[in-house]
C-alpha cells in the first residue's frame, strides 16, 4: 500500500502542472492580454490577406516544453500572419464570422467554468441560457414558442438538423427516396447538398429552379414545376428558400414560396444563415415577410450578430420530427431525464455540447440590441457606397443587392473579360490590403464583395478602392492595354 501511495504522490507532483498557481495564472493572463491588445490595435493597419503556407514543423507537437511567450510568437507568425485575417474589417470577400471582443469573454468563462450544455441536469443555467437565446430568436422571426431550437456550430449542422426533420416528417426512406423531389435555388449554399447526402437522400430528385434577374427563385416557374412533378406521379416533399444567398445575397420571395409549399403540403425550409438578422433592420424587414411560414429556419449569429465562428442556430416547428432522429435515452443517463426543459442533446447530433451560447448571451446583455442593429444598417449603406464608387471607376455591377453581398467586373473589350478579371483578382490577392473573393454568375467571372464585418468602415472601403485601382492599373499594364 505504501508503494501505491508513493506512486500516486509522484504522479500528482507531475500532473500538478495542469493547475497553474494564482501567480502563474496572472502571468498568463497578462501575456495574453498584451498579445490580444496588440492584435486588435494593429488589425486595421495589417493586411487582410497574406499568401503563404504554414510551417508544419513549427506547429507540430514536440516533447520539449515551450513558454507561453514562445507559443504566442509561433501563433502570431504561423496562424495570424498567414492566410485570411477573418477578424479584420478588410475581410470583405466571404461572409465573415465577426469576432467581437465581448464574445471572447463569454468563451473564456465557458471554458474555465467548463459547463456541460447538453443536458439540463448537468447545468440547468447553461441549458436555460441557450434555450432563452432560442426563444429570443423565435420572437425575432415570429416563430411559435413551442418550436424546437438548437445552437449549433454553424449553418452546416443547423441545416442538417432541419433537413433530417423534413425527411422523417415525410417518411422519405427506402423506395420512396428515388421518387421524392426537393426544390432549391442553384445558388443555395453547398452545405445543403452535403446534408442531403449525409442523411441518405443522395438519390432524391433535385430540382434546381430558375431564377429571376435578381437571382431570386422565380415563383411562377416553381409552381409549374411542382404541378408537373405531382402530375407525373412523383413525391415532392420539400422546398428550400434562401434569405441571403452566398453568391449574390439574394432573398427569395419568401411569402409566395411559403404559400406554394402550404398549398402542396410540402416542408418549407428557409436558409437564412447569412441574411437572417437583417430582419432587425427597418429598411429590410419587408424582404423577410413570409419567413414565419417556414417549417424550419437556419440563422447564424456568427454572421449577422458579428460573433466568432462557431455559432449557428436552427428553429423547427415540428418537435416530433426532430425528436424522431435525435432523442435517445441510455441507462447511465437515467438521472438526467426528469425536467421540463428541452435538452440540447435531444435535438442535435451532439451529446458532448460545448456551452457556446455564452458568447452570444454575454454581448447581447452587455451592449443591448441597438449597436447590433446599427452595425447591420451601416453595412447596407457601405455596400451602396462601395458600388457607387466602383461604378465611377468604370466597373460593371451586378443588380442592386437585397442585402450586403454584391459583385462587379471590369468590362474590358480588348481581351477576354474573364481572363482580365482573373488576373485582376490574382493581383488583389497578392496585394492583400483588403480581401475580396470571386465567383461565377452564368459563366461570367466576377469579383465578389461581402460587407458584414463589424470592423468594416468607410475608411476600409476607401482603402479597398485605392487597392482596386492600383491593381487595375497593373492588370492593364500586364495585358499592354
Amino acid at each position: 500500500m505504501e508503494n501505491l501511495l508513493d506512486n500516486i504522490r509522484a504522479l500528482e507532483n507531475v500532473s500538478a502542472a495542469l493547475e497553474p498557481s494564482l501567480e502563474e495564472r496572472n502571468n498568463y493572463a497578462n501575456e495574453l492580454q498584451k498579445f490580444t491588445n496588440g492584435f486588435i490595435e494593429t488589425i486595421e493597419t495589417n493586411k487582410a490577406y497574406n499568401i503563404g503556407d504554414a510551417d508544419a514543423q513549427k506547429l507540430s507537437i514536440h516533447p520539449q516544453k515551450k513558454t507561453l511567450t514562445q507559443l504566442l510568437e509561433i501563433y502570431n507568425d504561423e496562424v495570424v500572419g498567414k492566410g485570411l485575417s477573418a477578424a479584420s474589417g478588410g475581410h470583405i470577400g466571404y461572409i465573415p464570422g465577426g469576432g467581437i471582443y465581448t464574445a471572447a469573454l463569454g468563451d473564456t468563462l465557458a471554458s474555465i467554468t467548463n459547463e456541460y450544455a447538453g443536458m439540463y441536469y448537468g447545468s440547468p443555467g447553461a441549458v436555460t441560457i441557450e434555450n432563452e437565446l432560442l426563444n429570443w430568436m423565435k420572437t425575432v422571426f415570429d416563430f411559435p414558442m413551442n418550436a424546437i431550437g438548437n445552437l449549433t456550430s454553424g449553418g452546416s449542422i443547423a441545416n442538417l438538423i432541419a433537413l433530417t426533420a423534413a425527411r422523417d416528417k415525410h417518411k422519405i426512406k427506402n423506395e420512396r427516396v428515388t421518387q421524392s423531389v426537393i426544390y432549391l435555388s442553384p445558388q443555395i449554399h453547398h452545405c445543403i447538398h452535403k446534408a442531403i447526402r449525409i442523411i441518405g437522400l443522395e438519390d432524391v430528385q433535385i430540382r434546381l429552379l430558375e431564377l429571376d434577374g435578381y437571382s431570386r427563385i422565380d415563383s411562377e416557374k416553381l409552381k409549374t414545376v411542382v404541378a408537373k412533378d405531382i402530375q407525373d406521379g412523383l413525391n415532392p416533399f420539400m422546398i428550400i428558400a434562401s434569405a441571403g444567398t452566398t453568391d449574390t445575397g439574394a432573398v427569395d420571395p419568401l411569402e409566395i414560396i411559403g404559400n406554394i409549399a402550404k398549398e402542396n403540403k410540402l416542408w418549407y425550409h428557409v436558409d437564412a444563415a447569412y441574411g437572417g438578422f437583417f430582419i432587425l433592420s427597418e429598411s429590410k424587414k419587408h424582404l423577410f415577410k413570409g419567413i414565419e411560414m417556414a417549417d424550419s429556419l437556419v440563422i447564424d449569429p456568427h454572421k449577422g450578430l458579428f460573433l466568432p465562428y462557431g455559432l449557428g442556430a436552427v428553429l423547427v416547428k415540428d418537435k416530433e420530427a426532430v425528436f424522431h432522429s435525435h432523442h435517445y435515452t441510455a441507462n447511465y443517463m437515467q438521472d438526467s431525464l426528469a425536467n421540463d426543459q428541452i435538452n440540447p442533446a435531444d435535438v442535435s447530433p451532439e451529446l458532448t455540447k460545448h456551452f457556446r451560447g455564452l458568447r452570444m448571451w454575454l454581448p447581447l446583455n452587455l451592449h443591448g440590441i441597438e449597436p447590433f442593429v446599427a452595425c447591420l444598417d451601416e453595412k447596407l449603406l457601405l455596400t451602396t457606397y462601395f458600388r457607387n464608387k466602383l461604378s465611377a471607376i468604370g466597373f460593371n455591377l451586378g443588380p442592386e443587392p437585397d442585402l450586403s453581398v454584391s459583385y462587379f467586373w471590369y468590362p474590358e473589350t480588348e481581351i477576354d473579360q474573364n481572363d482580365f478579371n482573373v488576373k485582376l483578382m490574382n493581383l488583389i490577392h497578392e496585394d492583400g490590403t483588403v480581401f475580396l473573393s470571386s465567383t461565377k454568375i452564368e459563366g461570367k467571372y466576377v469579383i465578389r464583395m461581402a460587407v458584414l464585418s463589424f470592423r468594416t468602415k468607410i475608411a476600409t472601403i476607401d482603402k479597398a478602392l485605392v487597392m482596386i485601382e492600383r491593381c487595375l492599373a497593373q492588370t492593364k499594364a500586364h495585358f499592354k492595354i
